[in-house]
């Protein structure tokens, strides 16, 4: 699947429309952002079945405000409405397809328990 690029327009209906998301906060003049983009679409080609999906940040500086982004590339998966993983920096491709499968895994009913509970 082609990265999708998250608007403030489509950015909720990507992720409710979607089980699986890893977003790219990125912007242009970004080093660290430019080494990451092969290895993020690379593996965008290896994994078909899921969302992959980059933020501008100098263009959709909301999104990146409301997500509080401090550095960038930052990268965040949601998995069923639920944001499980967020980290800044570049993901060497190995690190990236690691963090995948551990997102697969997640339990996501455990997960969302353990969120229902902490707010209560």
């Amino acid at each position: 699947m082609a990265t999708v690029e998250l608007t403030k327009e489509n950015f909720d209906q990507v992720v409710t429309d979607n089980d699986f998301v890893l977003i790219d906060f990125w912007a242009s003049w970004c080093g660290p952002c430019r080494q990451f983009a092969p290895v993020f679409e690379k593996s965008s080609q290896a994994h078909p079945d899921l969302v992959f999906a980059k933020v501008d940040t100098e263009a959709q500086q909301e999104l990146a405000a409301a997500f509080e982004i401090r550095s960038i590339p930052t990268l965040m998966i949601v998995r069923d409405n639920v944001a499980v993983f967020a980290q800044a920096g570049a993901l060497p491709e190995a690190l990236l397809e690691d963090v995948i499968g551990q997102a697969r895994d997640l339990d996501m009913d455990e997960i969302k328990q353990k969120i229902a509970q902490e707010s209560k």
